[in-house]
């Protein structure tokens, strides 16, 4: 039985050999379907001529809306950013998305006082599927010498994954996330595929094509209990008592 194993295995390998031997370089070449041209910003950070601006100073708010009524967005802009108004609440885009690239920058004042949670506190919802908190949270916090729980700090998906590391700039900085977001798939009422999400702060990834557990629970564990299509990016007015944490140079890709 070992001499036949053998010698089946010589066969094989001289068959391969011998494929290979005919085989030629174009028949592993593909010439289609042809990636589109799409032209990179001129610096890191700029939007490349695909992207969807959703905030660069130019047009305001025009892309958002107020999450709790619908109406015009109404926090403030002054130049190319944008700064949270808490007591006017979450706001979110006009437009609906799937799977996408996000690019967007924060920055909690240089006067930021308070400490845990309760310091420059705010959020990027990578799907809002609710009023209020609703959606799946990539926390913004000034994380930057400032003690709370590890789930819970900057970079981190809110009480569900820690960041790799913490890359936080000091207040008065700005912050860069970059995002890959793939959106969860439903059928009918069961979940298909969960949601993954990849965060790059500052240049070093934090959240390595993770898979969500749900959407952001505050008291409890996560889970899939409503299924969704595509859905607005949120950004949230925090609570607490701390000064507002500004936005900017935010733009989207979708990723079809």
């Amino acid at each position: 039985m070992k001499h036949k194993l053998i010698l089946t295995a010589l066969l094989c390998g001289g068959f391969y050999m011998a494929n290979a031997q005919n085989a030629k370089p174009e028949d592993t070449e593909k010439w289609e379907p042809v990636p589109p041209v799409v032209k990179p910003g001129k610096v890191a950070g700029e939007a490349p001529s695909d992207a969807i601006i959703l905030f660069n100073g130019k047009t305001g708010l025009s892309e958002w809306v107020d999450v709790a009524s619908g109406d015009a967005a109404k926090w403030d802009v002054k130049g190319d950013v944008l700064t949270v108004n808490k007591k006017y609440g979450n706001i979110e885009t006009k437009k609906k998305f799937g799977n996408y690239q996000l690019h967007i920058e924060w920055k909690v004042p240089s006067n930021i006082e308070g400490t845990g949670q309760a310091r420059g506190n705010s959020g990027v919802f990578l799907a809002s599927i609710g009023k209020g908190d609703d959606g799946y949270e990539l926390q913004v916090l000034d994380s930057y010498n400032n003690k709370t729980y590890v789930n819970g700090m900057a970079g981190s998906i809110y009480k569900q994954f820690i960041p790799l590391a913490n890359p936080t700039t000091p207040p008065g900085t700005w912050n860069v996330y970059d995002v890959i977001w793939t959106a969860p798939t439903f059928d009918g009422d069961q979940l298909k595929t969960p949601a993954r999400v990849t965060v790059i702060f500052n240049g070093v990834l934090v959240e390595n094509n993770v898979e969500l557990m749900g959407p952001t629970q505050y008291i409890g564990k996560p889970g899939y209990r409503k299924p969704h299509g595509d859905s607005p990016i949120k950004l949230q007015a925090h609570g607490d008592k701390s000064e507002p944490l500004s936005f900017r140079n935010i733009w989207v890709r979708e990723i079809k």
